[in-house]
C-alpha cells in the first residue's frame, strides 16, 4: 500500500496548516497520478478550507458560504482552479461509509442553497450530463478519505475536491482531454499496479459513479435528488 499523503497524529486535533500540508504533499508526491490536480496546486489555484465533520449542520452552512464565494470570485485565466473542502472527520471510515457521507453533504448543500442548478449540466444522477451544481456553479466533485482503497485517493482526513465542469468541457474542446486521461491512466496504473476501474470517458456515463472512489456496481444509483 503506497502512502502518498503525510501521516498525520491525531488528525482530528490536527491544525488546519498541517492538514493542508498534509494533502498539499501528497499531490505533489512525484508519484501522484493526476497531472491537473498537481498543476492547480503548482499554480497556487487550490482554494482550500478546513470544516469540522463531513456531513454535519456546521460544516454544511460553511462550506455552502465558502463554495458560493468561490464561485462568484473564481478566476480561471491562470489554468485550472479547484476548492478543496477537507474534514477532520469521521477519519474511521469505509469507503461504503464515506460514499454515504459524500452523498448526504451534497443532498445538504443542494437543501440549502438557493441557487437555480447550472443549465449547462443535469441535476438527474443517471443522466450521461450530470454534474453537481451549487451558487450557480457546475463541479466535478472528487472524494478522498482515509479508508480508500486506491492509492491516490487515500488521504488522513476526509476531503472533497470541487473541480470546475467547464474546465473538462474546455479541455474536450481543445481537443487535449484524450492525452491528458492517457497520461494520467498510465501513472494511476504504475502507482497501484491496475487502471482504475472507476476513470471512465468524460460525459460518456454519469459523472456521479466516480465521485466516492469506490468501484460500484453496474447497476449502482447515486443516492440523491436534488431539491425542488
Amino acid at each position: 500500500m503506497t502512502e502518498l499523503a503525510p501521516h498525520i497524529a491525531c488528525t482530528v486535533q490536527a491544525s488546519e496548516e498541517d492538514l493542508t500540508a498534509s494533502l498539499t504533499g501528497m499531490v505533489e508526491h512525484e508519484e501522484f497520478p493526476c497531472l491537473g490536480a498537481r498543476s492547480v496546486f503548482r499554480r497556487e489555484n487550490a482554494t482550500i478550507h478546513v470544516y469540522d465533520e463531513l456531513a454535519g449542520e456546521t460544516a454544511t452552512r460553511a462550506l455552502l458560504q465558502d463554495l458560493s464565494a468561490f464561485a462568484q470570485t473564481v478566476d480561471t485565466a491562470g489554468g485550472f482552479a479547484s476548492f478543496v473542502a477537507i474534514f477532520r472527520g469521521p477519519t474511521e471510515i469505509d469507503e461504503r461509509a464515506f460514499e454515504r457521507l459524500l452523498w448526504t453533504q451534497l443532498h445538504l448543500l443542494n437543501a440549502d442553497d438557493d441557487s437555480e442548478w447550472n443549465d449547462d449540466v443535469s441535476s438527474n444522477p443517471v443522466d450521461e450530463h450530470f454534474a453537481f451544481s451549487v451558487a450557480g456553479t457546475a463541479f466535478f466533485v472528487v472524494g478522498l478519505h482515509p479508508g480508500a482503497s486506491r492509492d491516490a485517493r487515500r488521504t488522513v482526513s476526509p476531503t472533497l475536491v470541487f473541480n470546475l465542469h467547464e474546465q473538462f468541457e474546455a479541455l474536450r474542446a481543445s481537443g487535449k482531454y484524450a492525452r491528458l486521461r492517457d497520461v494520467i491512466r498510465e501513472r494511476d496504473a504504475a502507482l497501484q499496479g491496475t487502471i482504475n476501474p472507476m476513470v471512465s470517458d468524460h460525459g460518456n456515463s454519469s459523472e456521479a459513479r466516480q465521485y466516492s472512489g469506490r468501484a460500484v456496481e453496474s447497476d449502482w444509483v447515486a443516492p440523491f435528488e436534488p431539491t425542488p
